[in-house]
């Protein structure tokens, strides 16, 4: 699992959603995780999945939009399996 890759990402400024594709008994099913990137000290990049009073509007956007994008994944889904 430390090699998967998320399907795709939604990131808003330092705030970003990786969305996750599993298939489980024959059906496709997604998750998310959620981090905020950040500079620490040295000026080197790191993750984090904390967020601050001024990361909560951001993430729920964040996640608004994450789950907008996995209802269009499942009708396009939907619409291939009605397609076959």
């Amino acid at each position: 699992m430390a090699n998967q890759k998320p399907l795709e990402e939604v990131r808003i400024g330092t705030v970003k959603a990786a969305i996750w594709q599993n298939e489980v008994a024959g059906k496709t099913r997604y998750s998310v995780t959620f981090s905020r990137i950040y500079r620490d000290a040295e000026g080197l990049w790191k993750t984090t999945q904390s967020f601050g009073r001024n990361d909560l509007l951001v993430l729920a956007k964040v996640a608004d939009r994450a789950h907008s994008r996995i209802f269009e994944l499942q009708q396009s889904e939907d619409e291939s399996g009605q397609a076959a």
